[in-house]
């Protein structure tokens, strides 16, 4: 796809962000296999779910624009995720993998964050409305899933993990 102009920019964004939740949704059901904690196992288990609507969100968004929600695969996400199974390979011991866990979620989650927030800002210059609701809703659930796993990781992970 050539880009032409602000709108067509606009929507490579979005079929980029379809593509992170996509590779995203099927990563946190790793994670969270590997997840021992309880409280980090079902932060990533409940946010795959949120994931999937996000996607949904997107996908229905393009839709409406007549774009094809599969036009891009989002190459930073692959190597984001390609990092986090490397990291959790060299992690020795269940605390301590927790604690990889989590700096590397947060990784994943920080680039949706970017990714969400510039898609929201595009939308506002386009002056679409409802597509900039609907990208702020998920931009809030992103920075609530991060300040969860912070939460995780002062509570419980990182102090198990700093102990073992």
């Amino acid at each position: 796809m050539e880009i032409k102009n602000f709108k067509d920019m606009y929507i490579a964004e979005l079929q980029e962000l379809v593509s992170v939740e996509d590779q995203l949704a099927e990563a946190l059901l790793r994670m969270a296999a590997a997840a021992s904690h309880p409280a980090l196992k079902d932060a990533l288990v409940d946010h795959h779910a949120e994931t999937v609507t996000q996607k949904g969100r997107l996908v229905a968004i393009l839709r409406q624009h007549g774009a094809d929600p599969t036009a891009h695969v989002d190459q930073a996400m692959e190597a984001l995720i390609r990092e986090t199974r490397k990291m959790l390979g060299m992690l020795a011991g269940d605390d301590l993998r927790d604690a990889g866990l989590i700096a590397s979620a947060q990784k994943l989650e920080h680039y949706e964050i970017a990714a969400y927030g510039s898609a929201a800002a595009l939308a506002g210059q386009l002056e679409l409305r409802n597509d900039q609701a609907t990208l702020h809703e998920s931009l809030m659930e992103e920075k609530e899933i991060d300040a969860l796993l912070t939460d995780i990781a002062k509570g419980e992970v990182n102090p198990d993990a700093l102990a073992a």
